[in-house]
């Protein structure tokens, strides 16, 4: 079963601009699906279809199996399915403490309160915000800030967790901590699906890869199917994660014919096999 599917979806905003251009698109349960694509390409417009925030112009968007419903029933049941988390925290985050803007959601689904405090206390714990109940949100770094975002949406108890541009600025380190926490939730079986122009982030994360140009799909493809097709990834603007960056150098440049890896293990590994064929 997928997840999320979109078949032929197109999406023109009421000026007349088209911004998606038959985008055709398969999510599995239990998979983390990178988008990459640069700034301006129609990621995020896309993934506002994925829970009915938007309604295609042509096409469809079906969860799990079914096609979104654009009334009120269809829509909340969508919701509860499949959350999006917005790249500005702060386009998110509204209540005075954490722990408030934290049961908004599932206040609002009329749950009782101790399976709303429940709800809220366990969403914490997940992504290590245990004792921030009180605070402002506004007194909160990014990452914390990232943090209390998906918080708000784990509090859903959703199926399915897209996240737009989720390490958009932070530093290395949060960006790093912000992966482990979705690299957790994935492996807990929540679906993770993220829009990125990262590529180092990428092959070590992403089950499978969409790269998204001019509002339509390039290529699709585990990661390794993917990078492996240089000319699509300059077509889009984009480059080579540094790793497989490094093995095109040493092929086209050293002449040192080795298989393209896309972690440093890899490429260590295909060096060492390089050097015991040679000596």
């Amino acid at each position: 079963m997928y997840m999320i599917e979109t078949r032929d979806l197109y999406f023109s905003y009421p000026d007349g601009t088209q911004v998606l251009k038959g985008i055709n698109l398969k999510v599995k349960k239990g998979d983390m699906v990178a988008l990459l694509g640069p700034n301006g390409v129609g990621k995020t417009t896309l993934f506002l279809h994925f829970n009915g925030i938007l309604k295609p112009t042509k096409g469809e968007v079906l969860v799990k199996g079914e096609p979104i419903k654009y009334n009120k029933e269809g829509l909340l049941k969508v919701r509860k399915t499949v959350g999006i988390v917005f790249q500005n925290p702060d386009d998110q985050i509204f209540a005075p403490t954490v722990a408030e803007d934290v049961a908004f959601g599932p206040l609002n689904l009329g749950l009782p309160k101790d399976e709303v405090e429940r709800r809220v206390k366990e969403a914490l714990k997940a992504v290590g915000l245990e004792g921030f109940e009180n605070k402002p949100p506004h007194h909160l770094s990014g990452g914390q800030k990232k943090r209390v975002a998906i918080a708000g949406i784990l509090a859903m108890e959703p199926e399915v967790i897209v996240l737009d541009e989720p390490t958009a600025g932070l530093d290395p380190i949060g960006a790093s901590k912000i992966m482990k926490l979705l690299y957790d939730l994935n492996k807990k079986g929540i679906t993770i699906i993220i829009s990125t122009h990262d590529v180092d982030l990428v092959p070590v994360y992403a089950d499978n890869v969409y790269v998204m140009y001019g509002g339509k799909i390039l290529k699709e493809g585990s990661p390794k199917e993917v990078f492996s097709d240089v000319e699509t990834i300059r077509k889009a603007n984009l480059r080579l994660p540094r790793v497989a960056h490094l093995v095109e150098i040493l092929n086209k440049k050293d002449k040192i014919p080795i298989e393209m890896g896309y972690t440093i293990g890899d490429v260590r590994k295909n060096l060492l096999n390089y050097i015991k064929e040679k000596c």
